[in-house]
């Protein structure tokens, strides 16, 4: 009679023994009671010489990207401001950017003509989508690696914004664009570039604008403008400054995160500013400043427009 052979049950693969110097650094750590990590691959880019920031949060308007047309996107104007972006990038410097709705739809404006808030806000958040989209475009078309994070869930087109993913993909050096603002209705892009410069931990805030910093009064209509080099938190709630909303002003106020105005309309103003040049206006912690015996500001604080 003919016997048959039994099958067999095939034995799994064998796992892949960890490397001998993992289990080492992690022996290492279980004795003298501190945590080593094991070795990575991923290294931050080294900062270059004069660099006075690590990690920014750039806040650009939606007005920005428009240039001179009324509406919409000025491809032109868009690669400019691509460029100087990645000439930053280059220097080493993590950038998390954040852009406004206002040249495709302003969310304020839409209230005020009879619109409801929550609906018009909405309406404004997916306009900074938008944005965010063509600017993570121009900058990958340029072979930078970005990520658009929105606060509002819209999965084929952007990363839902989750905090410590963010941090991670600036320390992989990839430019991270956060779209959407808050999420919620009744804040501003301004309040949404604050709360996220705190929670991955920025060095300063900086606003683009189209002036120079801040100043007392319009200098576009008042030729007598001066224009602040340095202010408070305090300064800019009291005399009621066009800085950013007061919410953002508080946001940044209590966790001691600076502010820096600057003019982007002129090229390379954005890495002379993360050199360290004194160009626009800072607004710091006002404990920081060094006051006067009679209570005064210094007289660095003001300058007339030009000087």
């Amino acid at each position: 009679m003919a016997t048959t052979k039994r099958n067999k049950p095939k034995r799994p693969p064998l796992a892949r023994l960890p490397d001998p110097k993992d289990l080492l650094a992690l022996g290492v750590g279980a004795v003298t009671g501190h945590a080593v990590s094991p070795p990575t691959d991923d290294k931050r880019i080294p900062l270059a010489p004069g660099v006075k920031y690590r990690r920014i949060l750039l806040k650009l308007s939606g007005e920005a990207l428009m240039g001179d047309r009324g509406y919409g996107i000025d491809p032109a104007v868009l690669a400019g401001i691509a460029d100087e972006i990645i000439d930053v990038h280059n220097l080493g410097v993590e950038i998390a950017l954040v852009i406004g709705g206002g040249n495709i739809f302003r969310g304020v404006a839409g209230s005020t003509t009879g619109m409801d808030r929550s609906s018009a806000d909405a309406m404004g958040m997916l306009a900074t989508v938008i944005n965010s989209l063509a600017l993570q475009d121009a900058l990958e078309a340029r072979g930078v690696k970005t990520r658009v994070m929105s606060a509002i869930e819209i999965a084929r087109l952007a990363e839902p914004y989750i905090r410590r993913r963010a941090i991670r993909h600036l320390e992989k050096g990839r430019l991270v664009i956060f779209a959407a603002g808050t999420g919620n209705p009744f804040f501003t892009t301004d309040t949404a570039a604050s709360l996220r410069a705190m929670e991955i931990n920025a060095d300063i805030v900086m606003k683009a604008t189209r002036v120079d910093g801040v100043y007392d009064k319009d200098p576009k209509k008042f030729k007598d403008a001066r224009m602040f080099r340095r202010l408070s938190y305090l300064d800019v709630l009291t005399r009621h400054l066009a800085v950013m909303d007061s919410t953002a002003i508080s946001l940044c106020q209590d966790n001691r995160l600076p502010i820096l105005v600057f003019n982007m309309t002129a090229p390379g103003n954005i890495r002379r500013v993360v050199l360290g040049e004194p160009l626009g206006t800072l607004v710091v912690d006002e404990r920081r400043e060094i006051r006067a015996s009679n209570g005064a500001a210094p007289e660095s604080e003001e300058h007339a427009h030009g000087k």
